[in-house]
């Protein structure tokens, strides 16, 4: 990470914590507590020019690793969703649940239209069931 990411806060979860996109669970863990150990703001407390860049990246390392932990933040985050501005409990709807949405509407409007044409191969059984149930 360079000084400039670490500064605008630009470098992706991954490089915070100098793990791989593929990296499992267990080695994000690993490389969390070894940077928490290294940057922990009382172990730096001694060396005040440091003091400040340790809250810093501490913060950073802390961030990264409660959505990169959470395998759900992290399916969001990997998939560019993830919407950290706003807090789960805060009862918001952010990009995420938007799409969630949309997608269970897409999947639902899918089955209906493969009972009501019978589209799967075969299967005319499930569509005259459904034409019935709709009184057609």
């Amino acid at each position: 990470m360079t000084q400039e990411e670490a500064d605008c806060g630009t470098s992706s979860y991954y490089s915070i914590l100098g793990v791989s996109s593929g990296s499992s669970i267990d080695e994000i863990r690993r490389a969390y507590r070894k940077l928490a150990m290294k940057w922990h703001p009382d172990k730096c407390a001694r060396n005040p020019s440091l003091l400040g860049t340790a809250k810093r990246k501490f913060q950073q390392i802390q961030e990264a690793y409660s959505v990169l932990s959470d395998q759900r933040k992290r399916t969001r985050y990997d998939a560019g969703i993830q919407d950290l501005d706003i807090d789960e409990d805060d009862g918001e709807v952010g990009m995420c649940d938007f799409v969630q949405e949309l997608w269970s509407l897409m999947a639902e409007c899918k089955k209906r239209e493969v009972l009501r044409t019978g589209a799967i191969v075969g299967d005319r059984k499930r569509a005259t069931a459904w034409r019935s149930c709709r009184g057609c």
